[in-house]
C-alpha cells in the first residue's frame, strides 16, 4: 500500500506528528517576520512538489500561532536553540494537534473510502461546507483559528468556489493556509487572495539526513541512494521506501544494462512478482522508475551530461542506449512506453506483459 493509500492513523509520517523540517529556513522566516510585525496574512498558499515538506509547514506554523506566537519555542531539530516556528512536540498544543484534536485547527483533506479502501480522488464541498461557520466562531482558546487544505489542488470545483467565498470575506483572527501541489490549478481567484510561498527542492544531504531521522535502521548507502532518486523530495523518498523502489529499481537498472542482450529469465521473474491484484502500489512504482530512468537517460542523450549515480551499472547502460539510436527514436519509445503502462494500469491489463512489452520494445530499438 503507498503512503498516500494509507489511513491517516496508520502513516507514520504525517505532517501533524513532524516537528522536523529542513530547507525551507527563508519560508520560516518570511513567516515569523509577518507575525513579529504584526502583520499576519489571513491566507497563505505554500507551493511547491509534491512531497517537500509543505504540509510540514504548515502545520509548524499553525503549532507556532496556536500556541501563543513562540511562547513555548524551545530546541530545534539537532538540539540548538531556534528562533524559527519551532514548538516542542510535547507542548500541550502540539500534542492536541497531533492527536487531531485541537478545536482551533481544522484540516481539509481527501477522506479515506472504506469501500475501496484508498483516499477519494478529490476534496469534495461535503469537507468544506463548515470552513465558513468555523472561522466565524470565536476561537476556543481565545487566539486564532485556523484551516489548513492539503492539498488545495485537489480542490473539486464546487469545494474550491466555497473556499473562495471565505477568502472574499475573511474573519478576524482567522487563517487558511493552503497546501498546492500544482498552483496553476487553482482558481486565479483564490491564487490572488493569498500570500504565496514557494518552496523548493531539498538537497540531497537534507533528504538523507531526514531519512536517517525517520528510518535510523538504514544505513547512509541506501539513505544516499534513495536520496538521488527522491530528487529534493522527502516524502517521494519515504514512499519509495516503504514499497522497495531502491531494490525494485536496482534490479530494472540490471535488466536494462544487459540489453540488447536480453536475460529473458531474468525478465519473467522481475515481471512475474507484479501480476497479483495487491500489487497495484509496486506497479505504479515499477512504472515511475522506468519512466524516471528512461527521461534520465534521454536527457543524457540531449545535453551530454552525466546524472547524478543512484546505482552501480546506470551510467554504461546510459552511454550504450544513447549511442545507438538518434535522440527522437528514443522520444518515441518513451512515448509508446508510457502509453503502454497508462493504459495497463488504467484498463487494469495484464501487467506482466506490458512490462515484458517494454523490455521488448528497449532491446528491439538497441538492435535496430
Amino acid at each position: 500500500m503507498a503512503k498516500d493509500d494509507l489511513p491517516e492513523e496508520e502513516n507514520p509520517f504525517e505532517p501533524r506528528r513532524n516537528d522536523a523540517l529542513l530547507g525551507h529556513e527563508e519560508a520560516e522566516k518570511v513567516i515569523l517576520d509577518a507575525w513579529n510585525s504584526k502583520r499576519m496574512h489571513h491566507a497563505w498558499l505554500l507551493c511547491g512538489p509534491k512531497g517537500v515538506g509543505k504540509a510540514t509547514l504548515a502545520y509548524r506554523m499553525a503549532r507556532f500561532i496556536l500556541s501563543g506566537g513562540g511562547n513555548n519555542a524551545g530546541a530545534g531539530l539537532f538540539g540548538d536553540q531556534n528562533d524559527g516556528l519551532y514548538v516542542d512536540p510535547e507542548d500541550p498544543v502540539a500534542r492536541r494537534i497531533a492527536g487531531g484534536g485541537h478545536g482551533d485547527l481544522k484540516v481539509i483533506e481527501r477522506q479515506y473510502d472504506d469501500k475501496k479502501k484508498r483516499l477519494q480522488g478529490e476534496i469534495t464541498v461535503a469537507s468544506v461546507r463548515t470552513v465558513g461557520n468555523f472561522m466565524s466562531k470565536t476561537s476556543a482558546e481565545g487566539g486564532w483559528r485556523i484551516v489548513i487544505v492539503d492539498a488545495a489542488d485537489e480542490l473539486n470545483r464546487n469545494a474550491a468556489n466555497a473556499i473562495l467565498k471565505v477568502l472574499e470575506e475573511p474573519p478576524v483572527n482567522a487563517m487558511m493556509i493552503l497546501v498546492a501541489h500544482h498552483p496553476g490549478r487553482l482558481l486565479p481567484t483564490i491564487r490572488s487572495r493569498c500570500r504565496r510561498l514557494n518552496l523548493g527542492p531539498l538537497q540531497d544531504h537534507q533528504v538523507v539526513d531526514l531519512l536517517g531521522r525517520y528510518c535510523p535502521d538504514m544505513d547512509l548507502g541506501a539513505r544516499d541512494a534513495l536520496s538521488g532518486l527522491a530528487e529534493g523530495s522527502i516524502g517521494r523518498a519515504l514512499q519509495l521506501h516503504e514499497v522497495g523502489g531502491l531494490e525494485l529499481y536496482t534490479e530494472l537498472v540490471d535488466i536494462i544494462a544487459a540489453l540488447p542482450n536480453a536475460d529473458v529469465a531474468a525478465q519473467h521473474k522481475f515481471a512475474e512478482r507484479f501480476s497479483p491484484a495487491d500489487k497495484d502500489a509496486a506497479f505504479a512504482t515499477i512504472t515511475e522508475l522506468m519512466h524516471w530512468w528512461l527521461a534520465r537517460m534521454i536527457r543524457f542523450a540531449a545535453t551530454g551530461q552525466a546524472p547524478r549515480k543512484v546505482v552501480d551499472g546506470e551510467l554504461p547502460a546510459m552511454q550504450r542506449m544513447a549511442a545507438a539510436q538518434p535522440l527522437d527514436q528514443w522520444l518515441e519509445v518513451w512515448e509508446k512506453i508510457n502509453e503502454l503502462m497508462g493504459a495497463t494500469r488504467g484498463l487494469h491489463l495484464d501487467r506482466k506483459q506490458a512490462l515484458l512489452n517494454a523490455f521488448f520494445m528497449l532491446e528491439e530499438t538497441m538492435r535496430t
